[in-house]
Parts: C-alpha cells; structure tokens; sequence
C-alpha cells in the first residue's frame, strides 16, 4: 500500500509537470505549437523514441539498466535495411514480401539481442551495468563491420507506411505505440511474468524463496526489450528511409531520463507503465519546443540531465526515503525518542 501511494504521489507530480510545461509552451508559441501540423509531425517522431524507453524502463524494473537499446536498435535498423536493399530478394518475392522479410529479421535480431543480455545478466551473473555496456558495444562493432560505417539506404516504397503512413488521420507511428504501451502494461499488471518481475525488482531472494524463477524472469524481461529496440528500428528506418550505425545516439540519456521521470526506481521493483507514457509525451513536448527555440544539442544535454538529478531528489523527498529517513533518525535519537 506504502509504494502505492508513493506512486500515485509520483504520477500526479508528473502530471503536474506535464501542465505547466503545456502552459509554459502555450504562452511562448501559442497557435504555432498547437496546430494539427505540428501535433501530427510529433505523433510521426514519438514512436522510434518510446519504443526506447518501453524497454528501458522493464530492465530498470528488474534493478538495472540496458545501456545496450540504441545499439540494438541500430543493429537491428541495418540488418532489416540489408534484406529490404537486397534486389535479388525484390526481384524473386516482391516488394511486399521482402519488407515483410525485413520486419521479421529486425524482430528476431533485437529479440536474440535481448536474450543475450539477459543470458549475460541472469546466467553468467554479470551486473547489468557491465554487461549492456559489453553488448552495447559489441552490437554497434557487429554494425560497423557490416557497413564500414556507411548507411544504407533505398528501401521499398512499401515499407515507408511504417514509419511515415496514417490511419484515421492518426501517425501510425504514434498508433502503434499506444498499442504497444497497453499490451505491455497489461501483462505487467495481469500475468505471472509482470508479477514476478515486480517481486524480483523488490527483493530477489525473497521472489526466490516465493518459489519464482529468477534467471527466467529476468531473461523474458529483457528478450520483451529487445523485441521492443526492434521495433523502435522499423519505425527509425522507416521514417529516415535509410539504416546506419550511430542514428539515435541521444535517446539513450533520454530513455534514462523518461524511466526515472515516468516513476520507475532504479532499484527496482516499483514504477507504473502509465508514468512512462505521460513522460514521453513530455519529454517529446520539450524536445519540439528546444527545437523552435534553436537550443543546441549540448545545451539539451544539460537541460536532461539537470531534469534527472531533480527529478530523482523530487521522488527521493516524495518516497521519505534515502533523504528524509536518515534525518528523521537522527532527530529521534537526539531528542531521546529513538526506539532501542
């Protein structure tokens, strides 16, 4: 019930910033922000970068960190972007096919990526830390091997739909990560996965002696990110019509800040999937607006992180822990009120 209301408290905070950031861009822009041009070209930019953040946010569940997304999703971007230029492939089952072809091909690569991570992580016993900075390195080097650092580029016109097309009006970008955010969230709160993933994120031995299997859970948790990363390549691809190692370099400090912004604890076991999804929409908000702006790459560097450390003290002083408690502590044993 505790980490419950503490959430609650967290997601109205969000909620609260998400308003006044509405507010604060309403009076700076007005009209120019606020029309369907604009709302549409950020429904197409939201889907690549949520995607990102979807499986960031499972492994900080878990306790860690996947350091590794951008990289998978890039590896994943250039292996689907070598069968969607494979003329031979065009050529013998269409431009239909191939693309259906490349679809299948980034999933099983970002989902073989994500086991790998888990295996590293729940199998060999390496901290997550060290392990997805292994691998993030690792899947950028696969990249880079294969295209000596170039792009490539030229894709079917059919499988610009991904990444560039509409339905009712709607980006389907943005369609398709609502779908992917109710799915997710749904078997977080319905199924045994979800269940022994926030027990194990709580406390590892206890889920253990619960009778859950840890190495399993873990294992799921970052094979459903991988799949995820893959994803967050179709649409990225898609969108840029091209596939190249080094695309996304910044969202992996943003997919860091949209977790813990969106609720979820860094140690695990605690966080709701709704808590994401507004700090996306904000931090997409803010994104459009340092663009009209003109704020500089590096400046937004600053401002993200400076949103981290605030919002990780914010939700510190809402949890009475690690800031609160100590002195809290300390009060009782100097007025004499301490328990022995």
């Amino acid at each position: 019930m505790e980490t419950q209301r503490i959430n609650i408290s967290k997601i109205m905070l969000l909620v609260t910033l998400f308003l006044i950031a509405n507010v604060v861009v309403a009076i700076l822009f007005g009209g120019r922000f606020y029309n369907v041009r604009n709302m549409t070209s950020m429904g197409f930019q939201i889907g690549e970068f949520a995607f990102l953040c979807m499986a960031m946010a499972l492994a900080m569940l878990t306790g860690g960190i996947d350091l590794s997304v951008v990289a998978n999703m890039n590896l994943a971007g250039v292996l689907a972007g070598f069968v969607l230029t494979n003329d031979a492939l065009v050529a013998s089952i269409g431009p239909s096919g191939t693309v259906l072809l490349a679809v299948v091909v980034a999933l099983v690569s970002g989902l073989t990526a994500g086991i790998f991570n888990g295996f590293l992580i729940a199998k060999i016993g390496i901290h997550s830390v060290l392990a997805t900075i292994g691998t993030m390195m690792f899947f950028a080097g696969i990249g880079m091997v294969l295209t000596g650092g170039r792009g490539v580029v030229g894709f079917p016109t059919e499988f610009a739909f991904i990444g560039n097309g509409s339905v009712a009006g709607f980006p389907f970008p943005f369609l398709l990560m609502i779908v992917a955010f109710l799915i997710v969230g749904f078997f977080l709160n319905r199924s045994n996965w979800g269940k022994s993933l926030y027990l194990f994120g709580s406390n590892s031995v206890a889920s253990r002696f619960s009778g859950i299997r840890n190495q399993k859970t873990i294992l799921i948790t970052y094979a459903i990110g991988g799949l995820l990363c893959a994803f967050s390549a179709l649409i990225l691809i898609s969108r840029s019509n091209s596939a190249r190692i080094g695309f996304g370099e910044s969202y992996l400090l943003q997919a860091v800040v949209v977790s813990v912004m969106g609720t979820m604890d860094p140690k695990g076991g605690s966080g709701r999937f709704s808590g994401i999804f507004i700090s996306v929409l904000l931090l997409q908000l803010l994104s459009s607006a340092f663009t009209r702006l003109g704020v500089t790459p590096f400046a937004r560097g600053l401002v993200y992180g400076s949103i981290l450390l605030l919002i990780i003290i914010a939700y510190e002083l809402l949890s009475g822990r690690e800031v609160l408690m100590p002195v809290l502590r300390k009060a009782q044993i100097s007025d004499g009120t301490g328990g022995s």
